[in-house]
């Protein structure tokens, strides 16, 4: 019987190094693109695929974030007062019912393979979504959706993907392909990182995943790889060796790295862009700058 995806884990542990010193006392995932905290972004998206439960990997100075999907009835309680309806619904919004979020915490920087294997309780033995609120992507159909559609076609292991330049593989895992027919590729192998010259395609992962639950067994054993830390991606590996199929989705939308500060700003621009009330005035705004 197939199993639905009915769970998706948020590893967001990280200390955002890249944003100091707004991350100081922040979480980087707390940061906004226009009116919403990435995290919620991702959340968003989860629920848009239908994912019934969220699973935070968190780490120290986190608080902001657990506050974030609870009730604030000051707040709420002021707005009600003052006939806010549109900002009681906004801060509400992004609430799960109860029960449907959970909270555990990584205590080691010790990788993203790490931090999937500290949810491995949470999960169980069920498929599970993997999102990384850093990888914020626009589309007309949310990516995770895109996958989930996939995944109920394949089944097994499905990632997004999406062609990087060359010389950026290492920055990346990267799948060897067995058939590729320009939508779905069917992966024979993956590499952590690999140098330009090394680098088997330039078909690259970015941070959404459909796993199958055997992959805890594997970072329960993997070493430390690239960077010293438990990369996912040698857990990945091992399921490929495995007896169900691994496929790399090249999703319909535009994704932005905003764990970088371009890639960040940029965001902000491009949804804005996409929203009617907001895109008029912007180009405006930005023909001054030219």
């Amino acid at each position: 019987m197939k199993r639905p995806v009915r769970k998706a884990v948020f590893p967001v542990g990280g200390l955002g190094t890249r944003f100091l010193p707004a991350t100081k006392a922040i979480p980087k995932e707390m940061l906004p693109v226009l009116d919403k905290p990435l995290i919620q972004h991702a959340v968003e998206e989860a629920r848009a695929a239908g994912i019934e439960e969220m699973i935070f990997v968190t780490g120290r100075g986190k608080a902001a974030l657990e506050d974030h999907f609870d009730h604030s009835f000051e707040l709420e309680a002021t707005l009600k007062e003052r006939g806010k309806s549109a900002e009681l619904a906004a801060v509400t919004a992004p609430m799960a019912k109860a029960g449907r979020i959970s909270y555990t915490r990584q205590q080691q920087p010790l990788g993203l393979g790490h931090a999937v294997w500290c949810a491995r309780n949470l999960v169980g033995d069920e498929p599970f979504a993997v999102l990384l609120p850093d990888d914020l992507i626009l589309g007309e159909v949310p990516c995770l959706r895109q996958m989930v559609d996939v995944y109920a076609e394949t089944e097994g292991n499905v990632v997004a993907v999406m062609d990087v330049p060359r010389e950026q593989t290492q920055r990346y895992g990267v799948l060897d392909v067995a058939s590729d027919d320009g939508r779905l590729a069917t992966v024979r192998g993956l590499v952590e990182k690999p140098k330009p010259e090394a680098a088997p395609s330039t078909l690259s992962i970015i941070g959404r995943y459909i796993l199958q639950p055997e992959v805890f067994a594997h970072l329960e054993c993997t070493p430390r790889g690239a960077g010293g830390e438990i990369q996912l991606t040698d857990a990945l590996v091992k399921l490929i060796d495995g007896d169900r199929p691994f496929h790399g989705l090249r999703f319909a939308g535009r994704r932005f790295d905003c764990g970088d500060k371009l890639g960040w700003l940029e965001a902000n621009l491009a949804f804005a862009m996409a929203r009617p009330d907001l895109a008029p005035a912007l180009r405006r705004f930005l023909a001054e700058y030219r």
